[in-house]
């Protein structure tokens, strides 16, 4: 859950800490005060788009920090980022400067905004005063109710895009089937034109070295004799002038150690010598002027380089040329082969039918359940004896998202029959449904009984999105937030006084002007400051309003102690 806000020159905050708990929160105070500057400043922290407009005036940059204990579902993810978490604690840090340039960081290491937001799916599910629109939009109504089936439709868009791509392919090769012919063809003589010569990988490079050496075969063996000639065979030759020295050593190194040592080093010069003439001895032995070799070279050479010229490359880079031509012909072939292309979709076809069948399934399973628990969140909200329904309607064609659309229908009232919720439900009922879908899908009824368990994302937030309803409605919304805080975190800026009254934690957002700036606080309330928060949300006489007051945060508590 959300431990912990950090608030830096953002918007008419110029620094704010906050704490938090488990529970039922809400956020109040006077519009314009900036209750939802708060809210936005935690998405920037969750990776949404920085802007410099964010920056308070005057100030460089802005700067959130939002601490999170660490979700067990994370741990893995972390540690394979690079990012330890400390004693479970997560913390996410960004900035953003007068030019809307941002930085962000997770347990103080650099982090993307794309890291952020892949973050901010398992922490934060935030639900807007506009939550309504997206029951309109077809793809987020699938997204809801693929949610709610515990199915991932990404799996299936891969199937259905690998199945475009087959279509695709044996579409483009019955349209190139002649082109691809005469291609096929002018790369099959290429290759047969080359591999006569059969050219290897580094044989180019071989073919010079040997070339040039039997090319200058005579300047070598006279060169060889010449120097076996000055170490042996000569008079007088190296190998007998070093004997000589040797000699002459030898007979007064008993009187000093240094002239034996020189004497060694001359030993060790005339046995590297002899080597050195029984290496020329042998290489003169093996080497003969070979003509009919040389030429043999030379026609090899030639044919390297007109097969290199003819197609306009260096004789070195014909066996990469030749690769990559059988390579091209190879795929060619498989464009070419209309049953392999039509196997391929085909196999293709079948999977995305398969993953489309089981999400089918899913989707069945989870609508009637799903229209039912909005059903029961609608009798609580002003809508009784209304009704919602999960439709599935089946697809005359193949679509990426399935074998069938999905459409929220609702019925206003007891007796009649469910519609399209586009067309039958007002601002205020599109407003009420949006909130109990929203409570609705952020827990999961245990089998056919009352209780709740915490959904997925720890932290549930409510930015507003009871606007439009009060009365017995108001006071409802408020009780099903406290019940859902028992199982997650909840936070909820609101307007209204019954769904403050029956928060576990409350926090007032107020400005004002300090010096020639408007500054935004926060500040917790409880007990008679509390009492006057829910009293002026309530409007009216003051002593009657905090009485009123009064009794409401009452009655919540002994709603919440009751069994």
């Amino acid at each position: 859950m959300l431990r912990r806000l950090s608030l830096r020159d953002v918007v008419i905050v110029s620094q704010l800490e906050l704490d938090f708990g488990a529970g039922f929160t809400v956020l109040t105070g006077e519009t314009g005060a900036g209750k939802s500057i708060l809210i936005d400043a935690l998405q920037l922290a969750l990776g949404n788009r920085a802007e410099a407009a964010l920056v308070r005036e005057g100030a460089p940059r802005a700067e959130v920090s939002a601490e999170f204990e660490v979700p067990p579902t994370l741990a893995a993810w972390l540690d394979e980022g690079g990012f330890s978490a400390a004693e479970g604690t997560l913390l996410l840090r960004r900035t953003v400067d007068r030019q809307g340039k941002s930085r962000a960081w997770i347990n103080g290491s650099a982090a993307t905004v794309a890291q952020l937001r892949e973050l901010a799916e398992h922490l934060v599910d935030i639900h807007g005063q506009h939550a309504w629109q997206g029951l309109t939009r077809p793809a987020t109504v699938r997204a809801l109710l693929d949610g709610q089936a515990g199915v991932d439709a990404g799996v299936l868009l891969q199937h259905w895009q690998a199945w475009r791509a087959a279509l695709a392919a044996l579409d483009a090769a019955r349209r190139q089937r002649d082109s691809l012919e005469r291609e096929r063809e002018r790369l099959a003589w290429q290759i047969a034109e080359v591999d006569k010569l059969g050219p290897g990988a580094d044989e180019w490079d071989e073919l010079n070295a040997e070339h040039q050496r039997l090319a200058h075969g005579q300047a070598l063996l006279d060169g060889a004799r010449g120097a076996l000639d000055a170490l042996s065979d000569a008079d007088p030759a190296a190998e007998g002038l070093l004997a000589r020295a040797i000699d002459a050593l030898d007979e007064v190194a008993r009187y000093d150690g240094e002239v034996a040592a020189v004497a060694q080093t001359l030993r060790d010069a005339q046995a590297q010598v002899q080597d050195a003439a029984h290496g020329l001895q042998a290489y003169l032995g093996h080497r003969e002027p070979d003509p009919q070799r040389l030429a043999q070279l030379d026609d090899r050479l030639a044919a390297w380089v007109s097969l290199a010229r003819r197609y306009r490359r260096t004789p070195a880079e014909l066996p990469a040329l030749l690769q990559g031509w059988k390579d091209e012909l190879k795929s060619l072939d498989a464009a070419a082969d209309l049953e392999a292309l039509e196997r391929a979709a085909q196999a293709a076809a079948a999977q995305w039918r398969a993953e489309a069948q089981r999400l089918s399934t899913a989707r069945r399973r989870a609508a009637p359940k799903l229209s039912a628990a909005v059903t029961q969140a609608m009798q609580q909200l002003g809508m009784a004896g209304g009704r919602f329904e999960v439709a599935l309607l089946a697809q005359d064609e193949p679509q990426s998202f399935g074998l069938e659309s999905v459409e929220l229908r609702v019925a206003g009232h007891a007796g009649s029959t469910p519609r399209p919720l586009a067309k039958v439900a007002s601002g205020g009922e599109l407003s009420r449904l949006a909130l109990a879908i929203a409570v609705t899908t952020a827990v999961t009824t245990a089998g056919s009984g009352v209780g709740m368990v915490a959904s997925a994302t720890p932290t549930l937030i409510f930015d507003e999105i009871d606007s439009g309803v009060g009365g017995t409605v108001a006071d409802s919304v408020g009780q099903l937030m406290k019940q859902l805080g028992r199982s997650c975190q909840v936070l909820a800026v609101t307007h209204l006084a019954q769904v403050a009254a029956c928060a576990d934690a409350h926090l007032v957002v107020s400005k004002a002007l300090q010096g020639k700036a408007t500054l935004s606080h926060v500040q917790p309330v409880a007990g008679e400051a509390r009492v006057a928060e829910v009293a002026r949300m309530l409007g009216g006489e003051k002593l009657s309003g905090t009485a009123h007051a009064q009794a409401m945060i009452q009655r919540a508590t002994q709603r919440e102690s009751s069994p």
